[in-house]
């Protein structure tokens, strides 16, 4: 048993009894590669819910286009270009979203004055039905 004990021991060398802890170096430097930076964001989903949801003037289309375009720069290695095709998809997308909440708003706020309005005639018609009792139904 004790030749399998030896078998299993890693294959160091051991260290010559002369040599002491003084002799061996005390630290070491191991180059370390810097971290790589993550790859440029493409904005796919957020392209494809514009699309989908805010497509003012056709800006979700052209922003899924550029994120497409991004994705594939990505794949091929293309970092600066996905960089670039990711950044106009994001102005894109902002552009679209902006767009269509002041859209959205203005359209909100021209159907509550119109049912202000008609609200108001309904009013002023029943006011007058009230001071002229010949006017309505007979």
């Amino acid at each position: 048993t004790a030749r399998g004990m030896e078998r299993w021991q890693p294959p160091y060398e051991p260290l010559p009894e002369a040599l002491d802890m003084q002799g061996l170096p005390r630290s070491a430097v191991i180059p370390v590669e810097p971290p790589l930076e993550p790859p440029p964001r493409d904005h796919l989903l957020w392209s494809i819910c514009t699309t989908l949801y805010a497509n003012v003037c056709c800006l979700g289309f052209m922003a899924l286009v550029y994120s497409v375009k991004s994705r594939d720069r990505k794949v091929l290695g293309d970092y600066s270009g996905a960089l670039s095709y990711g950044s106009t998809a994001k102005q894109l997308n902002i552009t679209a979203l902006v767009l269509y909440i002041v859209l959205l708003a203005l359209s909100i706020f021209i159907v509550i004055l119109a049912a202000n309005g008609i609200i108001g005639a309904m009013k002023s018609s029943m006011n007058e039905q009230e001071h002229h009792p010949f006017y309505g139904p007979t």
